[in-house]
């Protein structure tokens, strides 16, 4: 999943991006309101977190501007303590959740955990699972049938975009552009290796392979 931190606090940005990546998420961090504002209106982020007293445009302008131009990516706001306004503000703007500062690092995972999942339409769950599968985010190991089974860490970022996208066909470029961030290089023949990887651990029938087009999870569930 790759995520835009709209960060100017230096300190709390290396933080987060450092945190973030060790739970599988590519990261992009920006500090200026008017780079966010075009940044997020043109690459494909699965989740933005948005300070809000940023230089350049205010994180409240940019939001307006993302969702006055269609952007429907999951935004979560961060606010000072203590400011009610700004969170009522950034919710009507278009904000799907907030976070006061300072806020412990395990809140945040499980902030964007939630979100990404009813992004999904998987609100309900307490867990990520789909096709028989159950994905422990925290330990990025999956367990099938009772059976826990270990994952790398490309292997628990792909396998985590697949359980979100269950049934979705997914072309290679695609699943390149959210499992990296825009500095890595991205290789589509990498994606094609972690998926036998993942396919030698839980068995070939999880990933379908459509030629020409990419690739579907079915869990084994045809």
């Amino acid at each position: 999943m790759r995520l835009l931190l709209v960060e100017d606090h230096v300190p709390l940005a290396d933080e987060l991006t450092s945190n973030l990546g060790r739970q599988g998420y590519a990261v992009d961090w920006l500090t200026d309101g008017r780079d966010a504002s075009h940044q997020g209106a043109s690459e494909p982020y699965d989740l933005i977190i948005l300070d809000l007293g940023l230089p350049g445009k205010p994180g409240l302008d940019v939001l307006r501007e993302w969702r006055a131009g269609g952007v429907t990516t999951p935004v979560l706001v961060l606010t000072a303590r203590g400011s009610w306004a700004e969170r009522i503000e950034g919710l009507k703007a278009g904000a799907d959740d907030y976070l006061t500062k300072p806020f412990h690092p395990e809140e945040l995972a499980l902030r964007i955990q939630a979100l990404l999942r009813r992004a999904h339409g998987l609100a309900n769950q307490a867990q990520l699972e789909a096709a028989g599968l159950q994905l422990d985010e925290s330990r990025q190991c999956v367990s099938r049938h009772g059976e826990e089974v270990q994952l790398t860490a490309a292997e628990f970022r792909l396998l985590r975009y697949f359980m979100l996208h269950s049934g979705q066909l997914l072309s290679k470029s695609h699943l390149a552009e959210h499992l990296y961030d825009g500095e890595t290089e991205r290789d589509s023949n990498v994606i094609e290796v972690h998926v036998n990887h993942l396919r030698r651990k839980l068995g070939r029938e999880v990933i379908e392979t459509r030629r020409g087009q990419g690739y579907r999870f079915t869990g084994g569930n045809q």
